[in-house]
């Protein structure tokens, strides 16, 4: 089968490889579309917090596809099924997963980074780790369900966002457009603000969305204007910048809330002065939930989400390189390789 594998730090090659074998407790699933997302392009990187990966490594973790084997003891999915797969496995054994968290398992894995991944024609998974793919939603449609999930999980469960809230999304990459279109499903006043790389792709793609975009040097001005002066009901940081934690607490107004979504890159030194005495809750979003990929799956189906307009098709799989340089340019959102065509 033909293959995506990272050889070495932003060294990526096509090879051929045998086509996964699956045991009785495991299905084949043959990748229809598998999408980049912000890890990917740290571990293609190889930046600092992902040289444990083992190279070569076939990556890629978000994708969809059509099961065309059944080991001998799966009951629960047949061959022509349509799937999504829950590529962080959680050990089940832990605290963590004992208490109902197990999107923060002690002893997770992840599809792509410690196993071989989606980047392939083909995938062996075990079906405990799929979803379902309801009829209306179509397969290249479902490969963002994973980030979609995460999106869910911080705007619907780790947030207070409500209806007529007025919401900002710091970073318009693939999970700040994802955030923005579910506070948008919820009647939120949403806002997303970028930076000067962000102007020619990511923020015309969110106004394609009718969402609301301005650039982060104008932070305070948006901020007056789209509050009366209050500051946001609820900020969520997606950057990954270790800045975005500070702006967020600026742009927030009392009483509100601030939501991290993306994992700073560096440590920062706060002032929480201002946060304690106007009473604004910090909270955080990691990964998602089974639960989280159901709700995905849920607006996908009821078209709360802008799929083909989020989707970028213009890459090949034939020249995979170009588009994770793309991804880390900010000239694309949520670049996608489509195996199944």
């Amino acid at each position: 089968m033909k293959a995506i594998v990272q050889t070495g730090p932003q060294e990526i090659a096509i090879a051929e490889r045998e086509t996964p074998s699956i045991g009785d407790h495991e299905v084949l699933v043959a990748v229809d579309t598998a999408g980049i997302c912000g890890s990917d392009a740290h571990a293609y990187k190889y930046d600092g917090g992902y040289e444990w990966i083992q190279l070569p490594r076939i990556m890629g973790h978000e994708y969809s596809g059509e099961v065309v084997a059944v080991g001998d003891d799966v009951t629960s999915i047949v061959e022509g099924d349509a799937v999504v797969e829950e590529p962080i496995h959680d050990c089940g054994d832990c605290f963590q997963c004992k208490n109902g968290q197990s999107n923060v398992c002690q002893n997770f894995s992840i599809t792509g980074m410690h196993r071989d991944g989606a980047y392939a024609e083909y995938v062996a998974v075990d079906p405990a780790h799929l979803h379902a793919v309801p009829d209306a939603v179509s397969l290249d449609h479902a490969a963002i369900t994973e980030p979609t999930s995460i999106a869910t999980r911080a705007v619907l469960d780790q947030s207070n966002t409500t209806p007529g809230d007025t919401v900002l999304i710091q970073g318009p990459g693939p999970i700040g457009v994802l955030v923005a279109a579910v506070a948008d499903s919820l009647g939120a006043t949403v806002v997303v603000s970028g930076l000067d790389q962000d102007k020619s792709y990511r923020l015309p793609l969110l106004e394609a969305m009718d969402i609301t975009t301005a650039r982060a040097p104008n932070l305070d001005e948006i901020t007056a204007s789209a509050t009366d002066g209050l500051g946001f009901d609820v900020v969520f940081d997606t950057t990954g910048h270790h800045s975005g934690i500070e702006s967020a607490l600026q742009a927030v107004r009392k009483g509100g809330q601030v939501v991290v979504v993306g994992i700073p890159n560096e440590n920062s030194e706060l002032a929480f002065t201002d946060t304690v005495r106007g009473e604004v809750e910090l909270n955080t979003s990691y990964g998602s939930t089974w639960t989280n990929f159901e709700q995905a799956l849920r607006l996908m189906e009821r078209g709360e989400i802008a799929v083909d307009t989020i989707l970028d098709r213009s890459y090949d799989t034939s020249d995979p390189e170009q588009a994770f340089e793309a991804f880390l340019a900010s000239e694309t959102c949520k670049p996608v390789f489509e195996f199944g065509n």
